[in-house]
């Protein structure tokens, strides 16, 4: 049985303490998916998605809103988006080149000293 979901651009961890429909609910919140949008993408009643939705809340410390709970989940580690995971696995691969720079001579800073009425023309 494999161990994530992903759904909207969003990866979901299974076995964190949260159902399967819960953490497809909270992937698609954190996707700022309104409950009648997910319902329509789950296949069930708004009531159910809101019911999911309070229950994965009351699971993961009482969270006041479903904002609150997108952040405790990716807090957490239970949902990230697939852009970060992406972005974390092609750094893993491989290491990007150390920056080489040429030696510099020492710099020496230069002060130009102007009097009132004194002008330079550069030219």
């Amino acid at each position: 049985m494999e161990n994530t979901i992903e759904a909207a651009g969003w990866r979901g961890k299974l076995n964190e303490g949260l159902a399967p429909r819960q953490v497809e609910a909270l992937i698609y919140a954190c996707a700022d998916m309104t409950c009648k949008e997910i319902a329509r993408v789950m296949g069930i009643s708004p009531k159910t998605v809101s019911q999911r939705l309070d229950d994965a809340r009351f699971k993961l410390g009482m969270q006041r809103t479903v904002r609150g709970l997108c952040l405790e989940a990716i807090k957490r580690g239970i949902v990230a988006p697939l852009a970060v995971i992406i972005l974390i696995n092609c750094c893993m691969t491989q290491q990007l080149p150390a920056v080489r720079r040429p030696p510099s001579s020492p710099r020496v800073a230069q002060a130009r000293v102007n009097r009132r009425g004194e002008y330079e023309l550069c030219g």
